[in-house]
């Protein structure tokens, strides 16, 4: 009796013994979890007073009077088709670098198609999507699947542009990359529902100040200037000390608007006063079927003309180049232009005085004649002082285009968008002015160089251009 007594008595104990345990344990499973939660709360409070230091600072430093806090990050979505070969997908690579440094956002990429061998480089941390058929309406999905704050969009589908005009709740800075001059020489049938649509977009980006400030405005189209991100950082190039007889050409050898035939006849003329001089263009090899004819028929006689193929590091050549001629027939704000003036090249360009960085280091032909291209090249090549005082002007016109100031302006813009179209209607009135007169001469030089290339079947006047009626004129 008195053993089971005993075990009864241990028994007893050993419950109350696990019972004691088990509330310990849970004693210390809630601590855990309130220290837990305590953490999360602590790491969040932490992370929003991150957040909105970086964004008390840019409000001072941006001299903007927005909202004092936010309560997360500001979500960026950039779409675009692809992130190889080309201005366009080199110029969002830029900006994706640049903006996803801010600590402010977070950035998403959307693609029409999927990642390639070498595309350009973008931090490994962002999230990349590619949008599935039907394009646009997918697109729409991932934006809000995503809360996306901001949408770039780096197409011209005029389709597309209304639609998405059409949304609400979504936020979308439509991004020019093109002159509107590009959409008469490539595809003027789409060029009225195009900037139709423009019209109709509360945000839009360009790249062009007179048509910015003169043919948008008129236009009725809401835009902004931008200058785009430039590839190397101004301080740390060395210049080319500009003493070879090398000519560069860099570009889509394949695109017709780029016209590399008119530098590649030039060399003709060139050799006969040269015959040291060496043209050298940078594009990738299986674009030269295009041109190796032509190349061939010059090389017969000065073998002055090399195909070197694509570059992942132009600066070799820029390093050694004493000329770059750039014989594009529309552009908005070409990069190649940009590095090449930065190493301190002289540039001939046909054309292109509208563009931002058309001043300082170049000389601009109103004709498509390779021998007035030579006789420029030429006069250049051989005068070292004309020479060294053009690269010199190139490289200095660089200074007012450094990428912290296009950052600055960035972050400028898609703070006020966020924030409303009042703060975005404020920026646009310290955009970059240009006089009248020199928007009318532009414009005039322009329909000269639309004559003498005989692209229509009646003249384009003046009063076409800015009331979209030129259209009907054109073949």
């Amino acid at each position: 009796m008195k053993n089971i007594l005993l075990i009864s008595l241990k028994k007893k104990e050993i419950k109350n013994q696990s019972i004691n345990l088990y509330k310990i344990f849970n004693k210390i499973l809630i601590i855990i979890i309130l220290l837990v939660l305590y953490n999360k709360s602590f790491n969040k409070i932490n992370y929003l007073n991150e957040i909105n230091h970086n964004y008390l600072k840019f409000q001072k430093d941006l001299n903007l009077s927005l909202n004092d806090k936010l309560s997360k990050k500001i979500r960026i979505g950039f779409y675009t088709y692809s992130l190889k070969n080309g201005g366009l997908q080199r110029l969002t690579s830029l900006i994706i670098n640049f903006i996803s440094k801010i600590k402010i956002y977070d950035i998403y990429l959307f693609t029409k198609i999927p990642k390639q061998n070498n595309e350009y480089i973008i931090p490994d941390n962002i999230p990349r999507t590619v949008i599935e058929k039907p394009k646009i309406n997918n697109l729409i999905k991932q934006a809000f699947k995503n809360k996306i704050d901001i949408l770039i969009y780096n197409f011209f589908n005029s389709s597309e542009i209304n639609l998405l005009n059409n949304i609400k709740n979504l936020t979308v800075i439509f991004y020019i990359h093109q002159s509107f001059l590009y959409w008469i020489y490539y595809n003027y049938t789409s060029f009225k529902s195009l900037y139709k649509a423009y019209q109709k977009s509360k945000y839009v980006i360009s790249l062009v100040p007179f048509e910015n400030d003169y043919l948008f405005k008129k236009w009725g189209i809401s835009s902004i200037l931008m200058n785009n991100f430039i590839s190397y950082d101004f301080n740390s190039v060395i210049p080319s000390d500009l003493s070879s007889k090398i000519i560069l050409m860099i570009g889509r050898a394949e695109d017709k608007l780029k016209r590399f035939e008119l530098g590649i006849k030039a060399m003709k003329y060139i050799g006969q006063e040269i015959p040291e001089c060496l043209m050298k263009i940078i594009s990738e090899i299986l674009h030269y079927s295009r041109l190796k004819n032509l190349i061939k028929e010059i090389n017969k006689k000065y073998q002055n003309i090399k195909f070197v193929g694509y570059s992942s590091m132009p600066e070799f050549y820029y390093k050694n180049a004493s000329l770059h001629i750039f014989p594009s027939i529309s552009e908005a704000f070409p990069l190649v232009l940009c590095e090449t003036k930065i190493y301190g090249i002289p540039n001939i360009l046909i054309g292109l005085d509208y563009l931002s960085i058309s001043n300082g280091g170049t000389i601009i032909i109103y004709d498509d004649e390779p021998e007035s291209i030579a006789k420029e090249a030429i006069k250049i090549l051989k005068n070292e002082t004309l020479r060294k005082n053009l690269g010199k002007e190139a490289r200095n016109s660089m200074k007012y285009f450094q990428n912290e100031l296009i950052l600055k302006k960035w972050n400028k813009i898609i703070l006020s968008i966020y924030h409303g179209n009042n703060s975005y209607q404020k920026l646009r009135v310290e955009d970059k002015k240009i006089p009248d007169n020199i928007s009318i001469k532009i414009i005039n030089n322009q329909i000269n160089l639309f004559k003498k290339r005989n692209i229509t079947k009646k003249n384009i006047t003046f009063n076409d251009i800015l009331n979209f009626t030129f259209m009907e004129n054109l073949m």
